[in-house]
């Protein structure tokens, strides 16, 4: 029947017969940006993007994540490091979320959010040792209440709910934030958790991190939403579009979410527009699917690059500073990757620590087996 083919324009959408407009257009709004691809302020900028410091800050934390990348990528290529998710052209999504989270807040992190976890307090060695395969890598000695990187699609968002449940429950004050590609938007785990975080009016802000790609899928063929941000109605919580690529605009839009959220006004979705410049992992190809005419024009939207060009005109960033992150920023990577290099494996009784306060006793033997007390 006629009505029920997926592909006629009762499933794709129909223009209304009043404005001739497609329903879902008319709720897009336009995408906040303080600067243009190329460092200009468009507009005036927020409070804490006056302040060099913090923008120094910010930048040191994008480059040392690029660095950090590039040398992740190296170890992987030779066999010393496991399949690894590059950050490459994202790092604003991440840095500028954590910038705007409090020491109370609870991260929940997808598999690209390097520089996010730097923000909070990760160590290189941690992450160099979680991406080697080696859970010590999430026995993080900074943040303790942030979770371990998520590699099932868009699972952290229900535990994100879960935190965030929790925190009103015991009168605390933190806000759960929770990142995650396109992808894990087109996830009932996304939608089960944002009904719940609006509903319950939880204290809990995700942040889509849309790259464009779900791994070879184009964001265009995985929904027919306009925007990602607007996914947000159902929920009755606020969406927003912001420019990923643009440090100041992600910290903004982030640092107002969670001030509404600590106030008691509930959750919020924040859809980050970014581009994926590289492979989805180590594991993949990407020139299978798109070719490098495609990508070519996103390098010019670089955050790093767009950053830097601010820094320089509006808060005097000097050659000799650029030089000197620079070479710092490789060398604290460099020693990081040659501690996890040295590092030796586990012992086989680690498999059965940190799982539970009380050692079920069909386990107790087999962890004695394996020189575990």
């Amino acid at each position: 029947m006629a009505g029920n083919d997926p592909t006629s324009g009762a499933a794709q959408g129909r223009a209304d017969p009043q404005s001739g407009q497609d329903p879902a257009q008319s709720r897009a709004a336009p995408v906040a940006r303080f600067l243009d691809p190329s460092g200009q302020a468009l507009k005036p900028l927020p409070d804490f993007a006056g302040d060099r410091a913090a923008l120094v800050a910010m930048y040191t934390a994008m480059v040392t994540t690029r660095a950090f990348d590039a040398k992740a990528i190296a170890l992987q290529r030779t066999g010393r490091l496991g399949t690894y998710a590059s950050s490459l052209g994202q790092e604003a999504v991440a840095v500028g979320t954590a910038c705007a989270m409090r020491a109370e807040d609870v991260f929940l992190p997808s598999f690209r959010e390097h520089g996010a976890q730097l923000v909070r307090g990760v160590t290189l060695d941690e992450l160099f040792l979680y991406w080697g395969g080696d859970e010590r890598g999430n026995d993080y000695q900074g943040p303790r209440r942030d979770f371990p990187v998520c590699i099932p699609v868009a699972s952290q968002f229900p535990h994100a709910a879960g935190v965030a449940l929790a925190m009103v429950q015991k009168g605390e004050a933190g806000v759960a934030v929770a990142v995650g590609g396109d992808g894990a938007t087109s996830k009932g785990d996304f939608y089960e958790a944002m009904n719940l975080v609006g509903a319950w009016r939880l204290p809990a802000v995700f942040v889509i991190n849309n790259n464009q790609w779900a791994i070879s899928v184009r964001r265009r063929d995985q929904t027919a939403a306009q925007t990602l941000a607007q996914k947000a109605v159902a929920a009755g919580i606020p969406g927003v579009q912001v420019d990923g690529n643009d440090v100041i605009a992600v910290r903004d839009a982030v640092g107002h979410a969670l001030a509404r959220a600590r106030a008691g006004g509930g959750g919020a979705l924040i859809e980050c527009q970014s581009y994926r410049l590289g492979d989805h992992t180590t594991a993949d190809d990407a020139r299978r699917y798109r070719d490098d005419e495609e990508v070519r024009p996103h390098w010019k939207e670089d955050p790093v690059a767009r950053l830097r060009t601010h820094l320089t005109e509006a808060q005097g960033w000097t050659k000799d500073e650029e030089e000197a992150l620079l070479h710092d920023a490789r060398a604290e990577v460099e020693a990081a990757a040659e501690r996890y290099i040295a590092t030796g494996p586990a012992p086989a009784r680690a498999m059965f620590e940190s799982l539970f306060a009380d050692m079920p006793e069909d386990l107790k033997a087999q962890a004695k087996d394996a020189g575990h007390g």
